[in-house]
């Protein structure tokens, strides 16, 4: 497989995000499922182009606890 830009693919799966008008996006961590050639499936990560390892492992925490229900926003 060969790197390549996903915005175009993101946008024809109808991928959305919930943000504010003044929210100002700084990373981005995609997490696709894909079908191969062969009919095989696998997960493939991609992260933004400044992303470090550190900022990568906090996003996906960060998702898993969202999507489990554990995470509460206090508000600010």
């Amino acid at each position: 497989m060969a790197e390549q830009k996903i915005g175009q693919l993101l946008d024809t799966l109808g991928v959305t995000a919930e943000l504010g008008e003044s929210d100002m996006p700084t990373d981005a961590l995609v997490i696709m499922k894909v079908v191969t050639d062969e009919g095989r499936v696998a997960i493939v990560i991609g992260g933004s182009e400044s992303m470090d390892w550190i900022t990568q492992k906090g996003l996906l925490a960060g998702a898993t606890e969202i999507t489990q229900g554990g995470f509460v926003d206090g508000g600010q």
